[in-house]
């Protein structure tokens, strides 16, 4: 199965650690205005910027698993569930957060699921957004329709070494115009 759509973006974002901080601050003073009580944050990726905002909050940390890959690889087409909602939810105002809304599809999935599990008030967030999500996140930290390269996916551990992520290399490619290499 293809990976995701790398070409409708538009240039480069390489995000640095010390600028994920900035942007998990923002969102997190965002959030915080919201008046949540805890963070459902989406894993894997989407833990980053979760665990900084709840650990900024002072608030609990629920994380759940909705994935299109398994060991990295896509598999699914729409978003899957690995690991549920959990009960603790109930009754409480719960940020549900993610490192970018691409297509908007999983946080809707992961929000719907979240007030099915009697939230007061589901608020969904990500670190970055594209302007194409549908439906958009209501807390953003930065909006970017660029490729954009986090800080702890851009790098792989592969046989002893690290390097460049595969799937990132080939979207780079995208980006400078070799159109067969995704």
């Amino acid at each position: 199965m293809q990976s995701y759509n790398y070409a409708h973006r538009k240039g480069v974002k390489e995000i640095s650690w010390d600028e994920f901080a900035v942007i998990s601050r923002t969102l997190a003073e965002k959030i915080a205005e919201r008046g949540v009580e805890a963070v459902v944050g989406i894993a894997r990726a989407g833990l980053f910027p979760a665990a900084a905002v709840a650990c900024a909050l002072r608030s609990e940390l629920h994380p759940v698993r909705v994935t299109r890959r398994i060991n990295d690889q896509v598999m699914f087409q729409h978003p899957a569930w690995r690991v549920g909602v959990p009960a603790e939810v109930e009754g409480k105002v719960i940020a549900v957060v993610d490192e970018i809304a691409n297509s908007g599809q999983t946080l809707a999935l992961v929000a719907g699921r979240v007030g099915q599990r009697d939230a007061a008030r589901v608020v969904t967030a990500s670190l970055i957004c594209h302007t194409w999500a549908q439906p958009m996140p209501e807390v953003v930290g930065l909006t970017s329709d660029a490729l954009v390269i986090f800080p702890w996916d851009k790098q792989v551990y592969v046989a002893g070494h690290w390097q460049l992520h595969p799937e990132l290399e080939a979207a780079l490619k995208l980006q400078a115009g070799d159109e067969n290499s995704l």
